[in-house]
């Protein structure tokens, strides 16, 4: 396993949390985004798998997700959170990157590209909810609550079983038959990594999540003029959108990832997302 580092940046006078792995100058570094509601520690095992093929790794926490202290708005959209990304980023690299996102973070990568395509090399998408009017409506209204302490320690339970049923059921809350995904928990100790990320950020984690659910991603995808893979795991809650989010980014490739449990996720991944990024390479 790669030794990764973790540190902060100054980012617009808010703190930047991330987790790297590599060395500076080791060839274009690839910045991963996260997915709500947990941190970059959730990449860890990509992270890995991929330094083990020579890629320099780069994943922040988004605003008010992990460590990193959320923005002073109530309200902040994809936009707002993929400035401010950038920003951190402008920091710790001085030239272009690669960048990877998956569910929220892909929305925040998309955005970033969209900005800066000068300095965004290659784009990576995983798994991308395009949701009907009365999904999104339903989602907002019920799937990101906001948690705060009670005497009690009822919001222990709470982001326990918020976390856990992530994996059972989609929506989380749509504990029935009907609602289950098809592969079964992660083992305890990520399980119990996961929750204790989002109870750091208890507080703020549903900001990003409202952001990402509310966020015009048909709009948006068309406007990527980055080189781009779609790919997703037939275990993604979010899968049934993978042909579409693909069909909708110009010139995309696409790839379908294995399912979730199995043991060679991370490598198979890692394989995926080394192959396309260094596609350009190989064929010079």
């Amino acid at each position: 396993m790669a030794r990764i580092i973790r540190g902060f940046v100054d980012s617009g006078g808010y703190q930047v949390h991330f987790r790297r792995t590599g060395e500076n100058g080791q060839g274009t570094p690839l910045v991963l985004i996260h997915p709500s509601p947990g941190s970059s520690r959730q990449l860890e095992g990509l992270m890995g798998a991929l330094a083990t093929r020579g890629v320099a790794c780069l994943a922040p926490d988004t605003a008010g997700n992990g460590d990193s202290e959320p923005l002073a708005m109530p309200r902040p959209e994809i936009r707002d959170l993929a400035d401010h990304a950038f920003a951190a980023l402008d920091a710790l690299i001085p030239g272009p990157f690669d960048l990877y996102g998956s569910h929220t973070g892909a929305s925040i990568a998309m955005e970033i590209a969209i900005a800066q395509p000068q300095r965004v090399r290659r784009l990576v998408i995983e798994g991308m909810g395009l949701y009907a009017a009365d999904l999104q409506s339903d989602i907002l209204e019920h799937y990101a609550r906001e948690i705060r302490p009670d005497l009690e320690a009822t919001h222990l339970m709470k982001v326990w079983h918020f976390c856990r049923d992530q994996f059972l059921f989609w929506p989380y809350y749509n504990r029935t038959a009907a609602g289950r995904l098809p592969d079964g928990l992660p083992d305890a100790e990520s399980l119990h990594d996961f929750t204790v990320e989002v109870l750091k950020a208890m507080r703020s984690y549903h900001l990003s999540y409202r952001a990402a659910f509310r966020h015009p991603k048909r709009e948006r995808l068309p406007l990527l003029s980055v080189p781009t893979l779609a790919i997703c795991s037939p275990s993604d809650m979010l899968y049934s959108f993978h042909e579409e989010v693909a069909d909708l980014i110009p010139g995309a490739s696409r790839a379908t990832l294995p399912a979730w449990s199995d043991p060679d996720f991370h490598t198979v991944t890692a394989e995926a997302i080394a192959g396309f990024l260094n596609a350009e390479e190989d064929q010079t």
